[in-house]
């Protein structure tokens, strides 16, 4: 197990009711006083969900200014309007309510307030986050696990470029976590939402480090969870339990937990994260592009095209998540065992609805040369943690996945 460094500041209220004591828990902080409330296009105010905010911050008598209309794969203008509201407004901290877009943007609006640059130079490297306003999440996706992570990913369309930056001064000081709010998710977003969790479990998984048996099994088992609850909500939406596991699963994927002792700098989460470098430039080429439904047709097709680099770290994956294992230790059966293993997990997505390939997103091969630009920008002419990438590595990736 290598050493690591872990901050876990959010404080959880989870379950039934939690909205419902938003107002009375944040009465009870100090500075707490005023609010810019951020969110989506519309699905918090059709469900209801946002007035039963609403109704709790003025119980408590707490002040809020709406900043509403955040897109999916947020866009960094709206990260501007946002920081202008807050400096006009008087604002004490940032509260979205929605899904790991509006998290991010609160995020991104939270600490780039407090810059004096533009707020993207923290996501062109120009600037390291060191601090941020308060953020208190109300999550009604469970996906991104941005309500407890210390990642944020913003849009900026006139680059064309999708960036993220890290830091633990951004980490929610509050998630309040009500799984009666999914219900009415629709089965491709629930989907979606937990091909991204598994796959911020296999970034970390597949990190390039060797065996950390209590980390790699917390991970395998999540992983099991969600495959059993996922089936579930599909086919009762109401079921509870099975969402209250795939809600909590969001954050355990991506608060760092589970890549613990993975990571060969104590102060970097673990993981090259190769499949979400390759998908950003899909959701940066077409915004409407929803990120974990790519990552069902690219983390497959990367597994495919690096799995030779180290094949017991695949045989360990089958045989912990799908009790998979080859019949001898040959060449040829490990071969035939890994194939296996990554046709079952790309199997399980497509059993939820996910597309298999990337021309069902209307991509089209020619589209290449433009993610591979776009790539290159972000993560330089080599990367990756598990097996190092090339710009030919990743093209060879995407062209499989067609």
């Amino acid at each position: 197990m290598n050493d690591f460094i872990f901050c876990s500041p959010t404080q959880f209220v989870f379950g039934h009711g939690a909205n419902d004591k938003i107002g009375e828990m944040l009465a009870q902080r100090e500075g707490f006083k005023r609010a810019l409330l951020v969110y989506g296009q519309g699905s918090v105010v059709r469900t209801g969900t946002l007035d039963r905010v609403k109704k709790s911050l003025d119980a408590a008598g707490i002040e809020y200014v709406e900043f509403g209309g955040v897109r999916p794969n947020p866009e960094v203008n709206d990260v501007r309007k946002g920081i202008e509201a807050v400096r006009e407004n008087d604002i004490d901290f940032i509260l979205p309510v929605g899904g790991g877009s509006t998290i991010d943007c609160a995020k991104a609006i939270g600490f780039g307030a407090l810059h004096n640059g533009d707020v993207w130079d923290f996501f062109s490297g120009k600037a390291a986050v060191e601090r941020c306003m308060p953020i208190v999440a109300v999550l009604t996706i469970p996906a991104a696990g941005s309500e407890a992570s210390s990642s944020c990913v913003i849009s900026n369309d006139e680059l064309g470029l999708k960036k993220g930056t890290n830091g633990d001064a951004f980490r929610p000081v509050m998630a309040f976590m009500d799984p009666e709010v999914t219900f009415t998710l629709p089965a491709y977003q629930t989907a979606a939402g937990v091909t991204d969790m598994i796959a911020h479990i296999c970034e970390r998984f597949f990190s390039g480090v060797g065996d950390v048996p209590v980390t790699d099994n917390m991970a395998c088992d999540v992983i099991r969870a969600l495959m059993d609850a996922a089936p579930q909500v599909l086919e009762n939406p109401e079921d509870y339990d099975a969402r209250a596991a795939i809600m909590w699963a969001s954050t355990l994927a991506h608060n760092d937990v589970l890549g613990l002792g993975r990571s060969t700098n104590p102060a970097s989460r673990a993981g090259g994260w190769e499949s979400h470098a390759l998908e950003h430039e899909l959701s940066a080429f077409d915004p409407k592009i929803t990120h974990g439904a790519a990552l069902a047709v690219i983390m497959p097709a990367w597994m495919r095209y690096v799995w030779r680099e180290d094949p017991s770290r695949f045989l360990l994956f089958g045989m912990n998540v799908f009790g998979i294992e080859p019949i001898d230790d040959t060449d040829e059966a490990v071969e035939d065992a890994v194939t296996v293993i990554i046709d079952e997990l790309q199997g399980f997505f497509a059993s939820m609805g996910m597309p298999t390939k990337l021309g069902d997103f209307g991509l089209k091969p020619e589209n290449i040369d433009a993610f591979l630009k776009t790539l290159e920008a972000n993560k330089g002419s080599v990367f990756g943690g598990f097996k190092k990438l090339t710009m030919d590595d990743a093209r060879a990736i995407y062209e499989s996945a067609f």
